[in-house]
């Protein structure tokens, strides 16, 4: 049989590169990259981290000035000094044409002064109700506006009584205060003037001073048969009679 002949093997072009297992040659010398080399390629080129962008400088907070601490020979700053204190009114002596009539009448017996705008005389506590009947009859206080009274348990005399007394036809208001000791009594006043007569009642009520005269002196504020007037400075404040509560109320007290 005639030899098989062989077709010639057509030879590469210069340049190009030889077909490998993995890598099929492409004409002009370009080998292909195949799939997964394409894919690392592009890994790669993915993994590189881009440059990060330059953060700005924070801002740098003001720091308060902090002034030098004061040295060991220094001298601190004054102190400003208080504001005075307003004068605090005191007593002074009133005089007036009423005034000038019972100081002749009575002399030392009554001390006229005027306090704060407030007319008033501190009579001898013997000269009630005399000097009362005088202002109601010849010098026209019709009305009395309140009797009421002052506890000062240091002081001898521990009560100052006071009236205090209108004029209707004068538009005047003044004050007669007595001193009295603890214990001592002085004439009632309801003959002169009928509002006197609840207004004794409370002072003796609160304060257990007796009006001498009155026709029906008795407690009006408090119940009969309490113990104690507590209006006085040495009566407690939460002080109640607990055995009036007991017997009449049948409780405990709660003070």
């Amino acid at each position: 049989m005639p030899e098989e002949t062989k077709p010639p093997s057509s030879p590469l072009p210069e340049g190009d590169a030889k077909p490998t297992a993995d890598k099929p040659a492409i004409p002009g010398g370009v080998q292909a990259s195949t799939p997964g080399s394409v894919q690392s390629d592009l890994k790669s080129t993915s993994e590189k981290p881009a440059a990060a962008p330059a953060k700005p400088a924070a801002p740098s907070a003001a720091k308060p000035t902090v002034p030098p601490a004061a040295g060991a020979g220094s001298t601190p700053a004054a102190k400003p000094a208080a504001p005075a204190k307003p004068a605090v009114p005191t007593p002074t002596p009133w005089d007036s044409p009423l005034v000038a009539k019972l100081k002749r009448s009575y002399g030392s017996g009554i001390e006229p002064l005027t306090y704060a705008g407030q007319t008033y005389m501190v009579v001898d506590h013997s000269l009630i109700p005399e000097i009362l009947h005088v202002l109601r009859d010849e010098e026209q206080f019709d009305y009395c506006v309140d009797i009421t009274a002052v506890h000062y348990p240091q002081r001898e005399k521990q009560f100052d009584l006071v009236w205090i007394l209108y004029s209707f036809p004068r538009n005047e208001r003044i004050r007669v205060k007595a001193q009295i000791k603890d214990g001592d009594s002085v004439p009632s006043s309801v003959p002169i003037w009928q509002t006197a007569n609840w207004l004794e009642r409370e002072v003796f009520d609160m304060f257990g001073i007796q009006f001498d005269g009155h026709p029906d002196l008795k407690r009006i504020l408090l119940p009969e048969g309490w113990k104690g007037y507590p209006l006085r400075k040495d009566y407690g404040i939460l002080q109640q009679d607990n055995e009036w509560v007991q017997i009449n109320l049948g409780i405990e007290s709660g003070q």
